[in-house]
């Protein structure tokens, strides 16, 4: 799946992070997955998504310049992809 800045994702509830010196982990215990969260910048954007933010304003709040977020919303389509981050409703307009 696609993340665009204006989508309002939030993390599973099924879903726990924990701290590490790279990042964090994030584990489902749903689907048993087990991703890599592997930059502290990330977990900071992850941990905003709250199903109000869009990916905009909490790139904004995480202080992601322009040239990296090509790279964080790859990352945040393959947490979406495997369940971590959940993209209820339509798009935000």
């Amino acid at each position: 799946m696609t993340v665009q800045l204006g989508d309002r994702p939030m993390l599973d509830p099924q879903v726990a992070l924990r701290p590490e010196r790279f990042g964090a982990l994030a584990y489902h215990f749903g689907n048993r997955r087990l991703s890599f969260l592997k930059h502290p910048d990330l977990v900071t954007v992850v941990r905003s998504l709250d199903g109000r933010t869009t990916v905009d304003e909490a790139f904004d709040t995480a202080g992601v310049e322009e040239r990296r977020r090509p790279a964080f919303l790859r990352a945040l389509a393959t947490l979406t992809d495997s369940g971590i981050l959940t993209v209820e409703g339509d798009r935000a307009a």
